[in-house]
C-alpha cells in the first residue's frame, strides 16, 4: 500500500498523549512502554475494573494518572491523541468503533477482532472516519528478522519458507480452554511475519490440528498447515504447544530455500544465509526503531506525524486474520480453504451487521479482496 489513508498530527515535537485502554497483563506491559518512550506521554487508563487500573498505575509509578470505565468520558476530560486498545479480543470490536467515533486513531493489539465479519467493519470504521488503525504484530519488530528479510532478497524468487514452533507452557486461564489456542493466540504471529518475508498475499490453506493425548489443552495444541502465496511460494507452519524438550524460541524456527540459496533463523540470533552476497562493513541494513511492542509504538507514533503507512494498517492486517480464519476452517473441514472466498462471505455477514456508517462504506467496496489491496 501507498500513500496516507488517514488524518495525521502535527509533528511539533510534543509527545503523542495516549488513553490506554485495558489494565491486564499485556495493558501493563504497554503502560510501560508508553512511559518509557521519549515520544509519548500517558494520560489515562480505562478498565473495567478501576481497582486493576489504579493497581496497574501504582506499579508504574504513576498514580495521579486518571482512571474511569469510561473510555468516552476520560477522552473528554484528558484529550488524548490517541487510544492504545489491549482489551480481549471480544472488546476489540466496540472499543476501537468507539475510539474512532471519536475521531481518535487507535493502536490495537491482535488479533484485530475476534472474527473476519468484525475486523472488516473495523477496516470499513476506519476508512469512514480517516482516522488511522494499526495493529501491533509485535514479533515482526526483531532486529535479526528484519536483516533476514533484507538478506533473503538477494536470494531471488522463494519456493517455500518454513516455521517450526515447539514448546511446551502452562498459561492456565483462557488459552487452555480453546478450541484452536495454538493456532488463533499463537500462529498468527508466524503467519504474519510469513506474509511479510515472502512479500506476497495467501491464497489458499490446507490445514490439520490435533491435539496429543498427554496434552493439558482443551482445543488442539498442535497443527501443520500449508498455505499457497499469491508469488507461487509456499508457507509451511508446523508446531505445537504441548511439545516438551528441545525447544524452539518463541519466535519458532525458520528456513527460507529460494532460487539461488536458503536462509536459517533460530529466532534469536543473526540468520544464516548462503548464496546472497555478505553486507559490505559500510552497508546500511534497515532496522526496526525498537523490539517487539516498543518498535510497533514507535512505528506508530512516526506514522502519525508523517502520513506514512505503518506495518499492520488495518487494510493490511485484514490478511494475517483471514490466514488464522482460513486455518481453522481448513482443520476443522478437512479441505482447502480459499482465503478469498472466506473474505467475501465475511464482507456479506458485516454487511449484514454493521452500523450505518460502516454499512455504507463496506458497500461501496467492489469486493472484499479489491478493497484490502
Amino acid at each position: 500500500m501507498t500513500g496516507a489513508r488517514f488524518a495525521t498530527l502535527p509533528d511539533d515535537g510534543a509527545p503523542l498523549r495516549v488513553l490506554v485502554v485495558g489494565a491486564g497483563a499485556m495493558g501493563r506491559a504497554w503502560l510501560r512502554a508508553v512511559l518509557e518512550a521519549q515520544d509519548t506521554a500517558l494520560v489515562g487508563l480505562v478498565d473495567l475494573t478501576p481497582a486493576k487500573a489504579t493497581a496497574a498505575l501504582a506499579e508504574a509509578g504513576r498514580a495521579e494518572v486518571p482512571v474511569s470505565t469510561d473510555l468516552a468520558a476520560l477522552a473528554r476530560r484528558t484529550r488524548p491523541d490517541a487510544v492504545i486498545d489491549v482489551t480481549v479480543p471480544e472488546a476489540h470490536l466496540p472499543v476501537t468503533l468507539q475510539a474512532l467515533s471519536l475521531g481518535l486513531p487507535v493502536l490495537g493489539e491482535k488479533p484485530l477482532a475476534g472474527t473476519l465479519p468484525e475486523a472488516l467493519r473495523l477496516t470499513a470504521a476506519a476508512e469512514a472516519t480517516g482516522r488511522l488503525l494499526m495493529v501491533s504484530q509485535s514479533r515482526r519488530y526483531h532486529p535479526e528478522l528484519f536483516a533476514l528479510r533484507e538478506r533473503a532478497r538477494g536470494l531471488g524468487r522463494i519456493g517455500v519458507l518454513g516455521t517450526e514452533f515447539f514448546r511446551a507452557p502452562t498459561f492456565g486461564g483462557f488459552r487452555e480452554t480453546m478450541a484452536q489456542p495454538l493456532l488463533v493466540d499463537m500462529a498468527i504471529h508466524a503467519f504474519d511475519t510469513a506474509r511479510w518475508l515472502v512479500d506476497a498475499a495467501p491464497i489458499a490453506v490446507h490445514c490439520a490440528s490435533y491435539n496429543p493425548p498427554w496434552s493439558w489443552y482443551e482445543g488442539d495444541a498442535g497443527a501443520t498447515a500449508v498455505f499457497e502465496m499469491a508469488n507461487g511460494a509456499r508457507y509451511v507452519y508446523t508446531g505445537s504447544w504441548c511439545s516438551p524438550g528441545a525447544e524452539t524460541s518463541w519466535n519458532g524456527r525458520w528456513r527460507l530455500s529460494a532460487e539461488h540459496g536458503s536462509a536459517l533463523w533460530d529466532g534469536t540470533g543473526p540468520p544464516l544465509v548462503e548464496g546472497a552476497p555478505s553486507p559490505g562493513p559500510d552497508a546500511e541494513v534497515k532496522r526496526p526503531a525498537g523490539k517487539g511492542i516498543a518498535g510497533s509504538l514507535a512505528e506508530f507514533v512516526r506514522a502519525l506525524r508523517t502520513g506514512h503507512t505503518p506495518m499492520g494498517e488495518v487494510h493490511d492486517n485484514v490478511w494475517t486474520l483471514a490466514m488464522v480464519c482460513a486455518a481453522v476452517e481448513s482443520a476443522t473441514r478437512d479441505r482447502r480453504v480459499v482465503i478469498g472466498d472466506l473474505l467475501e462471505a465475511a464482507h456479506r455477514e458485516a454487511l449484514a451487521t454493521a452500523g450505518a456508517v460502516e454499512r455504507e462504506r463496506l458497500a461501496g467496496w467492489p469486493s472484499a479482496v479489491a478493497a484490502l489491496g
